[in-house]
């Protein structure tokens, strides 16, 4: 059996502000044992999908850096840009690549929502294979993202009260 490998690709609301976008990269990189795979920005979007991958503890560790990075450098009162948004990270998907199930990734994403929760005090919002109820399982349930309509649900952990 391989030793378990996991890819990670978390969205942050940022791609205008370079030196955000490589402050949240180094703070995923410098996890060790994680690989940098892929960055990609989209300054229209103002949107960021860092790719990276490596053991499942260093995955959950580097997911939850590149998420207090952003949650310290982004301020949604002044982000603009076209692509629909609900935090400074907006998704943060698990992907079992080798050695580990899919089961295993939705416990590390209920780990890392508790996680950012409990630490950051950021709602976190369960969904696919991760969400706690069945209404949550697809992001439609949301609506258009600006409107306003996550901030009365409650979410998957914590409270409502956002950063």
């Amino acid at each position: 059996m391989p030793n378990p490998l996991v890819e990670c690709i978390p969205n942050f609301s940022e791609a205008r502000r370079p030196e955000v976008v490589e402050a949240i990269v180094a703070a995923i990189a410098g996890v060790p044992e994680i690989t940098l795979l892929n960055q990609s920005s989209d300054k229209d979007h103002n949107r960021t999908v860092v790719t990276f991958a490596g053991p499942p503890v260093a995955v959950e560790e580097a997911a939850f850096r590149g998420v207090r990075k952003a949650a310290e450098l982004i301020d949604l009162d002044q982000h603009t840009g076209s692509h629909p948004r609900l935090g400074a990270t907006d998704v943060v998907p698990f992907v079992p690549l080798a050695g580990i199930e899919m089961s295993e990734c939705v416990a590390m994403a209920r780990r890392l929502g508790e996680r950012v929760s409990r630490e950051l005090e950021i709602p976190v919002y369960l969904y696919e294979d991760a969400a706690t109820r069945p209404d949550r399982v697809n992001l439609e349930w949301l609506g258009p993202w600006n409107s306003g309509s996550a901030s009365a649900a409650r979410p998957g952990c914590g409270s409502r009260r956002s950063r």
